[in-house]
C-alpha cells in the first residue's frame, strides 16, 4: 500500500508501518495545494494532522484513496461525508492525546488563576511586582465543564483533586458517568449561571459551534474565567472579545482558534488582549501524544490491509471491541450470502431485509447489515461499494434497507436471512456458522446445506428420475468436474433446487444445454 504523509508525524509512531514490507511511505510536508492534488492520485492512504485540508477537491483527486487517517482526535479538517460518498474510510486517534489535552487544560487554568505568564514577563523585564499578580485558588471554585467525554472526564477528575466543585453539561451521557466522576449534571443555562470557571471539551460540529455565544455572557458571574482547549469556534470569538473588553471576564485561556493560523482582526485582538493567555494549538503537542496518535492510526492502516475490523473508523459502524472476535466469522458469512444473492436476484430491487435469529440477535447487528449490503450492491453498480458508503449507495438506488432481530430460532443457534424484494418477487437466502464453516441452509423455501465455493451452478427444475445423471453427463462431456452437490426439494419428484460446486466456470453454451435437457425453470452460474 502506498501511503502519503503530509503533516509532521512522529517517526517512532509510524514504526508499525515502517516494519511492514507491504507499506510504501512517502513523507511530503508543506506541499502547495496544486502539487498535493497532482500527487494524491498515486496513493491509497493519506496520513495527516490538522495542517492538511482534506476537502472534496483533494478527495476527488485521490482517485485511489482507500483510507484517510487523521493522527489526532478532531476530524474537522476532513470532509467525512464526502469521503463516505466515495467509499473512503476515515480513521482518527481518539485516545492517543486525551491525557495531553487534559493536562494542557489544567496548565492554562492554573496559569491564568495565578497570573504565571504575566508575572514571568514582568520579572524578566527587570521588575519586582507582586500585588498586580495576586491570583485565585481553584479550591472551592465551581468549575463548569461542557462535554464530559474522554478529555472532559479527565479534567473533572483533576479539578476534583484540587477540591473544586464540578458541574457539567453533556446531554449525551448517562447520569451514572456523572455519579462515577463525582460531577453534577446540569443544563447549559445552569452551568453558565453558576460556574466560576468554564471549560469546553466537545468536538466542533453544527450543534457545538458557538455553543457559548453572546446571549450567554450577560448571564455569567462577574469575573468568570473561560478556557478553550478543544476546538476553535465552540466559544463565539467576537462575543468573547466583547466580554473581555467590557470587564465581564476576569481572564481567559485559548489554545485553539476558528482560523489557524489566526488572521482575522477579531482573532488578532483576542490574542493580544492582556486578559488572554494563548497558545498555538498545543493541546496534543507532547512527545507522548504525538507518538500515541501516530501508532494508533498506523495500526488502523495495518488492520485495513489485513482485512481486520478497525476500532477507530469514524464513518463505518463499529463492533463493541469485546465482541469483535465473536462476530468476525459472521462478517465472512454475510459477505458470502450477499455476493451469492446478488447474482440470483432480479434487477431493480426495492427492498432488502436483514433478519437475525438466535444468540446473534442480542447484539448490535448494524455492522453485519452494512457488510452484507456492500457485498450485495457491489454486483449491481459500477461504483465501489463498501461498509463506508453501502447505505448511501442503497439510498441513491432507491432501495429500502430494514433490519429485524429475534433471539428465538427454531433450528440453529444463530441464523442470518437476507430477503430481496423486487417487482418480480422475493429472493431469500439463509446461512449459519457450523464449526467455524459458513453454510447456506436455505434458498427461497428450499432447505439446503452447502458451503459457498468459487464456481457454482444453481438450478430450479421439476425433479424426475435421471435428471442428475443428465446434468453430470453434460458437465463431464464439457470437461467440468463436480466438487460437490446439494439437492433441496419439497417432496418426492416435486420441485427441486440443486446447487453444484464445480472446479471451473462453464461456457454459456453448456449452461443453455443443461437448461434445455432438464427443463430448468431457473439456472444461474455463480462466481464467488
Amino acid at each position: 500500500m502506498k501511503i502519503l504523509v503530509t503533516d509532521e508525524i512522529s517517526q517512532e509512531g509510524l514504526q508499525p508501518l515502517l516494519d511492514d514490507p507491504r507499506m510504501e511511505i512517502d513523507v511530503r510536508l508543506g506541499l502547495p495545494v496544486a502539487e498535493l492534488h497532482q500527487l494524491i492520485g498515486g496513493y491509497e492512504a493519506l496520513i495527516t494532522r490538522s495542517g492538511t485540508l482534506v476537502n472534496p477537491a483533494l478527495i476527488d483527486h485521490g482517485r485511489n484513496l482507500k483510507i484517510i487517517a487523521r493522527a489526532g482526535v478532531g476530524i474537522d479538517n476532513v470532509d467525512v461525508d464526502y469521503a463516505s460518498q466515495k467509499g473512503i474510510i476515515v480513521v482518527n486517534a481518539p485516545y492517543g492525546n486525551v491525557n495531553s489535552a487534559a493536562e494542557h487544560t489544567m496548565a492554562l487554568l492554573l496559569s491564568i488563576c495565578r497570573n504565571v505568564p504575566m508575572a514571568s514577563a514582568s520579572l524578566k523585564a527587570g521588575e519586582w511586582k507582586r500585588a498586580p499578580f495576586t491570583g485565585y485558588e481553584v479550591k472551592g471554585k465551581t468549575v463548569g465543564i461542557i462535554g464530559l467525554g474522554k478529555v472532559g472526564g479527565r479534567v473533572a477528575t483533576r479539578c476534583k483533586a484540587f477540591e473544586a466543585e464540578v458541574i457539567a453539561y453533556d446531554p449525551y451521557i448517562a447520569e451514572k458517568r456523572g455519579d462515577d466522576l463525582g460531577v453534577k449534571l446540569v443544563s447549559l443555562e445552569e452551568l453558565v449561571r453558576y460556574a466560576d470557571i468554564i471549560t469546553v471539551h466537545t468536538p466542533l460540529n453544527a450543534e457545538t459551534r458557538g455553543i457559548i455565544n453572546a446571549e450567554h455572557f450577560p448571564k455569567m458571574k462577574d469575573g468568570v474565567i473561560l478556557i478553550n482547549c478543544a476546538r476553535g469556534g465552540i466559544i463565539d470569538e467576537e462575543a468573547m472579545l466583547s466580554a473581555l473588553e467590557s470587564g465581564k471576564i476576569c481572564g481567559s485561556a485559548f489554545d485553539v482558534w476558528s482560523e489557524e493560523p489566526p488572521a482575522t482582526e477579531t482573532l488578532k485582538k483576542l490574542i493580544s488582549h492582556p486578559k488572554m493567555i494563548v497558545t498555538p494549538h498545543l493541546g496534543a503537542n507532547t512527545f507522548e501524544a504525538q507518538k500515541n496518535v501516530a501508532v494508533d492510526v498506523s495500526r488502523e492502516i495495518v488492520s485495513y490491509v489485513d482485512g481486520r475490523p478497525m476500532e477507530n473508523a469514524v464513518n463505518i459502524p463499529r463492533f463493541d471491541p469485546d465482541l469483535l472476535e465473536h462476530m468476525k466469522p459472521f462478517l465472512d458469512l454475510i459477505q458470502q450470502m450477499g455476493c451469492f444473492l446478488a447474482q440470483l436476484a432480479p434487477a431493480h430491487a426495492g427492498k432488502v431485509t436483514f433478519i437475525y435469529n438466535g444468540k446473534l440477535a442480542r447484539y448490535d447487528c448494524a455492522p453485519l447489515t452494512v457488510c452484507g449490503l456492500a457485498a450485495l450492491l457491489n454486483r449491481r453498480t459500477d461504483q465501489d461499494v463498501n461498509m463506508v458508503n453501502a447505505r448511501l449507495v442503497a439510498e441513491t438506488m432507491g432501495i429500502v434497507v430494514e433490519e429485524v432481530r429475534n433471539t428465538e430460532s427454531e433450528s440453529f443457534s444463530n441464523l442470518i436471512t437476507l430477503v430481496m424484494e423486487s417487482p418480480e418477487g422475493k429472493r431469500t437466502i439463509s446461512g449459519t456458522m457450523f464449526e467455524g464453516i459458513a453454510k447456506i441452509v436455505k434458498l427461497r423455501d428450499f432447505l439446503t446445506d452447502f458451503t459457498p465455493e468459487e464456481h457454482m451452478l444453481v438450478m430450479h427444475y421439476q425433479d424426475r428420475p435421471g435428471m442428475l445423471g443428465k446434468i453430470g453427463t453434460i458437465l463431464g462431456e464439457s470437461g467440468i468436474n463436480i466438487g460437490n452437490m446439494n439437492l433441496g426439494r419439497r417432496k418426492e419428484e416435486g420441485e427441486a433446487m440443486v446447487v453444484f460446486s464445480i472446479d471451473s466456470p462453464l461456457d454459456e453454451a453448456t449452461v443453455k444445454r443443461i437448461a434445455i435437457e432438464v427443463g430448468a425453470r431457473f439456472i444461474k452460474q455463480i462466481e464467488m
